[in-house]
């Protein structure tokens, strides 16, 4: 019988701190079945929808947005932390629990009227992939699904999403 993907999931208790735990994908990604489960559940998320881009966000986002467009046959925007992309770009930042954070998107990776999905393999608050969107946005773009492997449902990132259409294959109800 096959395994479930939340069993290719290593779960680390007090990691970073006392009372998290942490929801470690490497442990899906050194298995290739693991691997091999995750990206399939994931892109039956995308069937019957109608897009143009799958856009991966820094880091993890790049790994299953890139098979995902590799699978679709998709073209592949990288969502970069600030000062990683070699030409012009626009910029984006955010709140994290104990500072900020920038995202940028070369200006020529969205057309106006594109439509985008946006590929993370965790939501939690929200932030990194609110801003991604926003970017997307600022080029025109239409924002039509973000796709996640997890999602820790008590840090609330989809309420901060709510108008975006969001989907995730595990949903962990704490933090």
């Amino acid at each position: 019988m096959a395994k479930a993907i939340e069993e290719y999931v290593r779960s680390i208790p007090d990691f970073p701190e006392e009372g998290i735990i942490f929801r470690d994908i490497t442990s899906v990604l050194q298995d290739a079945d693991g691997l091999h489960l995750a990206i399939d559940e994931m892109q039956k998320k995308l069937e019957g929808l109608d897009f143009d881009i799958i856009a991966g966000a820094e880091s993890r986002g790049f790994i299953f947005g890139s098979a995902l467009a590799y699978n679709l046959k998709k073209p592949l925007v990288l969502i970069r932390k600030k000062g990683k992309l070699p030409c012009e770009t626009i910029e984006e930042s955010y709140d994290l629990e104990y500072g900020q954070a920038t995202v940028e998107i070369h200006t020529d990776a969205v057309k106006p009227g594109q439509k985008v999905v946006i590929i993370d393999d965790l939501i939690a608050t929200g932030g990194t992939v609110e801003a991604a969107c926003k970017l997307v946005e600022r080029l025109g773009g239409e924002v039509v699904k973000l796709v996640f492997l997890m999602e820790l449902e008590g840090l609330k990132g989809r309420e901060k999403l709510a108008k975006y259409d969001v989907e995730s294959v595990i949903r962990y109800p704490g933090k």
